[in-house]
């Protein structure tokens, strides 16, 4: 008998298929190469994207960013969600398998003496009176009771027959390595976030350097007005027009030092700390900058491997697409499985003997017939879902294409003004210089040497502008080109 019921299942399992669509990685087409021009890298220089900060040799950036990447709260929230996509599928690879529950009771009955019962009690017990305490015959009298003990199990399978389970176990791991590529993605987004905000600051701290030099200049420019004003050589107006122009000055940079304390409240909250705590750190005089690092973009197919983002929403297809056959699947009858074994007895002593063993077994199978195109409704959900995920994918790609063409065109542009800038400056610091030496000669006035040093403050703050916007652009195209993760974890991207 159990020869006959096993046959007739392994056949019904030997035919179990998949519904719903096949993945397939998509192809996204991208152009052989970019069209912005790409500079090409110093001889045998090499740089690690997972941890492309360090190519500018900044020991304060370095440190903020591994700071930012072990503490910052979206950090934190990511590897969360990538711990729960993990149990999900844990949760989703339980389904269509054999369940097993252990059970164990004791009951009591006492019964009534005046109830119906009662007296069928007594018929089978011979008549005895309603005063008795025991039981005869098997049968409990009035008045006294019975105790059961039972230990068992019971299992229950609900066959995967035609795949829905196994759709759900494809759609829960593809949401889940979705998930490690969206952590991995926070850490791209979240070190160039951190560089953009320290280069910054490092702006807002060289022009306030070259406003003081400027506040110096002016003040002295003023004190000569004044000199010449009181000897009777200009007139007072003169006086008033330098004090406009330093009290001007003074007022450009009040703004600039609000800058850049917020700058650092931004940093400290990018690394999960109070607003103010890095004000002592970063407030003190820091390491000059070097120059930004030149990098090259690569091939446009290396996007769709290197860019976090894009195998996020890979895998996101990937789920929808599952998600397709777990909803067909539902079109399907479902089989299942149910059983349990027990020892029961109204007795402790013989509870474990092999006349207490008692087992039940049932098959059950259950057919959709009517529910109004529910489920049919469902899988072109799923299907629109699909559409979706693809689009968004196509999108995706495309963004990440123009991140990196926008990035190459604007450190190209900002390269060439950049260079023009600093030819700039050594032609005002040579004018500086020749009219300082005629100034010494006596052969050209004061405001003529305070005009020169002027102009030659103005184009180093030009310089460093130029400077700054060149390695935030240089941390764009970074972030452009997926760099900021590892696949060893590491401080690039936190384990789990």
């Amino acid at each position: 008998m159990r020869r006959n019921f096993i046959v007739p299942l392994a056949a019904l399992l030997a035919t179990a298929c998949t519904v719903g669509p096949d993945y397939r990685p998509p192809e996204a087409p991208v152009p052989a190469a970019f069209a912005a021009p790409q500079p090409a890298a110093a001889p045998g220089a090499t740089i690690d994207p997972a941890r492309w900060w360090a190519a500018f040799g900044d020991p304060v950036l370095d440190s903020l960013v591994t700071r930012a990447l072990e503490d910052s709260p979206d950090i934190a929230i990511a590897a969360s969600r990538v711990r729960q996509a993990r149990l999900q599928e844990i949760a989703a690879g339980a389904v269509g398998k054999p369940t097993v529950n252990a059970s164990g009771n004791v009951s009591h009955i006492e019964f009534s003496k005046n109830a119906g019962f009662s007296s069928l009690a007594r018929l089978f017990s011979g008549g005895g009176s309603g005063s008795g305490s025991g039981s005869t015959g098997g049968v409990a009298l009035p008045g006294s009771g019975i105790t059961t003990y039972a230990l068992g199990f019971d299992a229950s399978w609900e066959i995967d027959l035609f795949g829905g389970g196994r759709r759900g176990v494809e759609a829960a791991a593809a949401r889940a390595d979705a998930a490690t590529w969206s952590q991995r993605d926070a850490a791209v987004t979240l070190a160039a976030e951190v560089a953009q905000a320290y280069f910054a600051l490092r702006l807002d701290q060289d022009q306030l350097a070259i406003g003081e030099q400027e506040l110096v200049r002016e003040r002295r420019a003023q004190e000569i007005a004044a000199h010449v004003a009181e000897v009777g050589l200009s007139p007072q107006v003169d006086v008033s027009r330098q004090r406009a122009a330093l009290t001007t000055l003074e007022a450009r940079l009040q703004p600039v030092r609000a800058d850049a304390q917020v700058r650092i409240h931004s940093l400290g909250i990018l690394l999960g700390a109070q607003p103010e705590s890095l004000i002592g750190e970063l407030q003190q005089p820091l390491p000059a900058l070097g120059a930004a690092p030149v990098i090259p973009a690569g091939l446009p197919s290396d996007l769709l491997r290197r860019r976090p983002d894009v195998r996020a929403a890979e895998r996101e297809l990937a789920a929808a697409t599952a998600d397709i056959g777990v909803a067909v699947a539902d079109l399907y009858p479902r089989f299942s499985l149910t059983g349990a074994l027990q020892l029961l007895s109204a007795s402790l002593g013989n509870l474990f003997s092999r006349d207490s063993v008692q087992a039940t077994g049932s098959g059950a199978v259950s057919f959709p017939l009517l529910d109004w195109g529910r489920r049919k409704a469902t899988v072109g959900m799923r299907k629109e879902d699909r559409i979706q995920a693809y689009a968004r994918y196509q999108q995706t790609v495309l963004g990440a294409l123009r991140d990196v063409e926008d990035a190459l065109v604007r450190i190209d542009a900002e390269r060439s003004r950049n260079a023009t800038l600093r030819r700039a400056v050594d032609d005002a610091a040579r004018v500086a210089r020749g009219v300082d030496a005629q100034f010494r000669t006596g052969m050209v006035a004061q405001d003529v040497l305070l005009a020169a040093e002027n102009q030659a403050l103005v184009a180093r703050e030009q310089l460093a502008g130029s400077d700054a916007q060149l390695r935030q652009d240089t941390a764009s195209l970074f972030k452009a080109i997926g760099g900021g993760w590892s696949d060893e974890g590491g401080t690039s991207v936190p384990s789990n």
